[in-house]
């Protein structure tokens, strides 16, 4: 379950992204440089195989470790995508693109937003979305909604197996767990998975929290939103914290986590981007990001804990905060406020914004290894996360 929001304005386009996957899914940033390929090649995604183009530009990807999609990402052009799970009364295929393929895809052929709407549109209607999405289920499946931004504008394309509606976005909008476009969305939505993904009611929060966004900070307000009047998650029996766009799982049907985050500005005269590479980004840093300049993060993060990673080093302070979270997450955001601040006057090369963030994860865990271990969070909160602890070793 994921929210993506965007502002439009005269003096370009803000775009916000939260990726909610499974607890221990864990997500990556990865670059990808512009590349010339062979006549007749072809492109192996997620399930299936399909016709390479002869030039894909440069990516920046955020993507669940075992995916070749990404859940979010931006391309040298400017164009930046994220993709949202919708629920559907289409006919669901065995096999196919995934919404995070045909986001990667778009990613490497489009030049401009209006070109990646093509593009999605085009690999729907010759190749169908399907397959497995979750990483606990693979079973579990879905389709897609996109949100589609560059510099000049936006879009918002809702799907529904190979079936899809357009509409250009102005001022605010974003996109969640179910289909938006008026007319589209009612003859296509599945009303019951809808409602227990809460997506409505999530888009519904990050468009209202959105409005008067004039920067990257602003936008990285909405993603570390716990809901009205909240300053911590609140946990429901049914489906976690699904409520709100910052996720922390916990629920006994379904308890999505946010795993990853990016922040753009897209202006007429440059871009901008800002991105966790970690979970919950209500204790995440955002660190600038380039398409042009790749990183190396250290060790791929995959689905068992490990101290090397980035992903895992910020989970493992992630899950100790969270059993007593109005306790001992003050202390960190201030701290990580105080850094974001400076850079965003006055941003820093990405290796050095990185190397900062590692040496912040270092002093929090040791201050966190001094804490009691008092959880406090409900009797079902806490089986989940022991059965995600255990699963993840």
């Amino acid at each position: 379950m994921c929210d993506t929001v965007v502002s439009v304005g005269p003096r370009g386009v803000l775009f916000a992204k939260n990726s909610d996957r499974d607890a221990n899914e864990a997500q990556l940033l990865e670059w990808h440089p512009r590349h010339e390929h062979p006549s007749r090649a072809q492109v192996r995604c997620t399930w299936i195989s399909i016709p390479q183009v002869q030039h894909t530009h440069a990516v920046l990807l955020s993507r669940p470790f075992w995916m070749w999609g990404a859940e979010m990402g931006t391309n040298e052009h400017g164009v930046t995508i994220g993709n949202e799970a919708v629920f559907t009364r289409a006919p669901y295929a065995a096999s196919g693109l995934t919404g995070m393929d045909l986001l990667r895809l778009a990613l490497e052929r489009a030049a401009s937003a209006r070109e990646a709407v093509e593009v999605i549109c085009g690999l729907l209607e010759a190749h169908g979305q399907g397959g497995g999405c979750g990483h606990e289920d693979r079973g579990f499946t879905y389709h897609n909604a996109f949100l589609i931004a560059d510099a000049r504008g936006a879009f918002v394309l809702d799907t529904a197996g190979r079936h899809w509606a357009v509409e250009e976005v102005q001022g605010v909008r974003s996109i969640s767990n179910a289909l938006s476009i008026p007319g589209f969305a009612e003859r296509w939505s599945d009303r019951l998975k809808t409602s227990v993904a809460q997506g409505r009611a999530r888009r519904l929060r990050t468009e209202s929290q959105a409005r008067g966004a004039s920067s990257a900070a602003d936008m990285m307000r909405v993603l570390r939103d716990h809901g009205a009047g909240r300053s911590a998650p609140r946990y429901a029996w049914l489906n976690g914290t699904m409520d709100a766009p910052c996720m922390h799982g916990g629920g006994l049907v379904v308890g999505s986590v946010t795993t990853g985050s990016l922040v753009s500005e897209l202006r007429p005269d440059g871009v901008a981007h800002w991105a966790t590479g970690t979970s919950a980004p209500c204790l995440g840093l955002f660190k600038p990001v380039r398409v042009g300049t790749p990183l190396d993060l250290g060790p791929l993060p995959g689905e068992k804990a490990d101290p090397q990673s980035l992903w895992w080093r910020h989970e493992r302070i992630h899950r100790a905060v969270a059993r007593d979270y109005q306790r001992l997450a003050p202390p960190l955001a201030e701290e990580r406020d105080a850094v974001e601040r400076a850079w965003l006057a006055s941003p820093p090369e990405p290796q050095a914004a990185f190397a900062e963030g590692d040496r912040l994860l270092s002093r929090w865990q040791a201050r966190l290894d001094d804490s009691a271990e008092f959880d406090r969070r409900p009797v079902w909160t806490r089986g989940y996360w022991r059965k995600r602890a255990r699963l993840a070793s």
